[in-house]
Formats: C-alpha cells, structure tokens, sequence
C-alpha cells in the first residue's frame, strides 16, 4: 500500500454508500475559497474496488447503496449478492428422485424482458469456459433443468435432470448474472435494462479454485472496460485473489482502439469490532496484500480487548501461510528460537479446533485473551510488517461530524510484498 494511503472514518452503512456513488459519480466543481480561486472538476470512477472480511457488512452495504435510488427517481442499480442467489430455488423431486430442476423468481426485476433475448447462448458462452454441463431455460414455467453428455459402454449419452454441486449452482448463477450484465452495459434508451446507472457485485466467487477465480476476474474486467453507455460498477470481495487480479485488470486504457484510461478507485473496508462503525482505507496505486489486512484487524482487537472466537481461526490461518510460504509444515516453525514456541502452537491447536466452533457462542476467557495476545506480538516482532491503523482515530481536539467521512489524521506507511523476518 502506498505511503500517501489515507484513512475515512463511517459512522454508518448509509453515508458509506453514499461516498461510493460519490467517487463513482465525481464531483462537478469545488466551491471558491481564500485559497482557491476557482471550481475545478474531479472525475468519477468507472469502478470502485472493495476489499472485506466476511462480517464486515459487504451485503448489507450493497443495499443500503441500491437503496439510495429509491428516494429518487427509481432503481438503477443491477446488484450481484446473496438476495441474488435468492431468486433460484432447487426442486429436487423427492417423491419420485428423477426430475431435478431449479426454480426461479421470473417477477424479479432481474429477470424482467429476458424471454427471447437469446439468453442461453450468452450464458453457455461463460458457462462452458469453467463447466462441462448444460442447461435448458423454460421463462413459461419459470425452470432451469441441466444435463451432461457422458459416456456409457462406449457410447455417448445425454444424462437428463442432473443434481449440480453447489460450487456448480453458484457459477451457473454467476454466468447468468454475466448475460444480463452484458445486455445492461450495451443497453440504450428504450431497450431492457437501459435503467441500470450502476452495477454493485458481492462476492462472485463462492467455491471455486483458483484458476477459476482468476478467469472469472478477467471476464468481469473485460465486460467493465468495454462498458460504452456510462454504467459505473462496485465490487467487493472478501478473497485477495480476486481483488489484486481485478485491480490489475482495470489497468490502462479501456481498449486497444480507446485512448481513455479505465478509471478505478480501490480500498479496503473494515468494521471497527461489533460496532456500527467502518474505515475505508484508500490503497493508492498498489495493490494490498490481503494478510496484512487480516493482521491489522487482529492488532486492532488485540489492543481493544474485543477478541473473538474468529480472530483465533484467522491468527491460526495467518500462520499457516506464513510456514508454507518459508517451506514448512507447522505453525509451530513461526516461532523457531523460542521458550514458548510449543505452548504457542498447542494454544491455537485447541482454540482453533475441537469444541470450540465459529459458532460458538461461549465468551472468550481472560486468560485466553492474554495469550491471543502474547503470540499475536511475537509474531510481529519476528515478522515486520507495516499495518495500517483500522482503527483510524481522529485528530486531537476536533470533533467528527454525525455523518460522512472522518479523514484520518496519519498516513499508511507501504506495506512490504513480503515479510522481513528479524530471526532465523
């Protein structure tokens, strides 16, 4: 992250969205003062690129910004989400275990005017670069039915109503959303979904692996460059991958024939512990790396005491990479050299397993936060990093407004591709 990174502070969802379609939108002139003569214009964003932990809010604030337009002059957002996942139901034929088919929502919105748009082709276009399954769309009765052709005794069969896994479901949907997407950023005035002024996508890559994560970001990011009619796009994520291959993505000019550079704004959100309030932290013009994140939010409630039971899993997992990014095969090597490298280890072993769930609603002992914070501290002395302050206090003597954004008063040091271990 850049040294010039800078720090907001929200006291809530609503004015968080409201920044967002700020940066998207631009602002057309700056007012006149002592210090400046005249109005000048800063340009909008094409996207806005977020960066969160799970919890942090991501869907709730994909609302609150479709929500904004409901005070004006009507929707304009076309969003990607979990209420997007919603609108398709399975009907797995429990009686007779044969017909498998999804169901879905047609009065939605989302599907408004998209029978006879020759949507299956566009769909089978995303589909077929990830997937070997296939599928018939029938609007009249609101069913999606899939098949695959396998081979039985040398011969080639269509095996019909097929039960996808999940991770299958989930990149249908997504290939789905694509389809609309395209005709949305394509659409002009009077055509299906020529409404849409915005794009807000959550987390689109649930279950799948890497190469697809990667081929689903260049897909995405290709469709935002080649946008014609104006339409701005939010993205946000909780996987590091997605966010630095999509921030590399919208990178230089829109197209080869098109002089005008892509234009994005990227940043990390955070939730300051269970309060209502968050920090966006503006990476500049470098992409993060996602664990220094994850270890800033683990200082944070280090230093405020609001431990729970998810910051020991990411603690654990933190170090987890760190070993077999240094080619080792235990947590324990983190600490190599010292006296309670064992008891460390055995600590997060317990705390991370065994009947201590994700779920658990058991409060976090004292005891246990003493040694949370005992290995946390050791590991950052062994492992230098630059973290940025989540916390992102205010200036000295000055109050924050009720509303909007709280500019931090210190700049984020960069943070180093890779950590400076101070120890053997």
């Amino acid at each position: 992250m850049s040294a010039s990174s800078k720090i907001a502070k929200f006291r809530s969802l609503k004015s968080l969205a409201a920044k967002l379609r700020k940066d998207l939108r631009g602002v057309r002139g700056r007012k006149k003062t002592a210090k400046i003569k005249g109005t000048n214009q800063i340009k909008g964003n094409d996207c806005v690129l977020l960066f969160a932990h799970n919890g942090a809010g991501k869907t709730r604030l994909s609302t609150e910004f479709k929500d904004i337009a409901k005070k004006g002059s009507g929707a304009d957002t076309l969003y990607f989400n979990a209420f997007t996942e919603d609108l398709f139901d399975w009907d797995n034929d429990f009686e007779e275990d044969r017909e498998r088919l999804i169901k879905f929502k047609s009065k939605s919105q989302f599907f408004k005017d998209l029978e006879g748009m020759g949507l299956d082709d566009q769909i089978r276009a995303h589909l077929h670069r990830h997937a070997d399954f296939n599928f018939d769309i029938n609007f009249a009765e609101e069913e999606i039915r899939f098949f695959r052709d396998v081979v039985e005794g040398g011969k080639s069969k269509r095996a019909e109503d097929i039960k996808i896994s999940r991770g299958e479901e989930n990149l249908f949907i997504w290939c789905f959303f694509l389809a609309i997407l395209q005709l949305a950023t394509e659409a002009e005035k009077g055509q299906p979904y020529d409404w849409v002024k915005y794009v807000y996508i959550d987390d689109p890559i649930s279950s799948l692996d890497e190469h697809n994560t990667i081929t689903v970001a260049s897909d995405l990011a290709s469709i935002i460059k080649g946008t014609k009619n104006g339409v701005k796009f939010v993205i946000s994520t909780h996987h590091g991958l997605f966010f630095n291959v999509m921030f590399n993505e919208l990178k230089g000019k829109r197209a080869p024939d098109d002089n005008n550079d892509i234009r994005r704004k990227p940043y990390i959100l955070h939730r300051l512990n269970d309060t209502l309030s968050y920090t966006l932290q503006d990476t500049a013009e470098s992409p993060f790396l996602h664990h220094v994140a994850a270890l800033a939010e683990l200082k944070a409630a280090s230093k405020s005491g609001k431990i729970s039971q998810h910051h020991f899993n990411l603690l654990r997992s933190i170090l987890e990479k760190t070993a077999i990014f240094f080619g080792r095969q235990h947590i324990s090597t983190c600490f190599n050299g010292l006296p309670r490298k064992a008891l460390y280890a055995r600590f997060l072993n317990v705390r991370s397993h065994a009947k201590y769930s994700v779920f658990e609603a058991e409060p976090i002992h004292a005891a246990d936060k003493k040694m949370f914070r005992e290995i946390l501290a050791a590991f950052l002395v062994r492992y230098e990093f630059d973290l940025p302050d989540v916390l992102a206090k205010k200036q000295t003597g000055k109050s924050a407004p009720v509303a909007g954004p709280i500019s931090a008063t210190k700049a984020v040091p960069a943070a180093p591709a890779t950590p400076t271990v101070k120890t053997p």
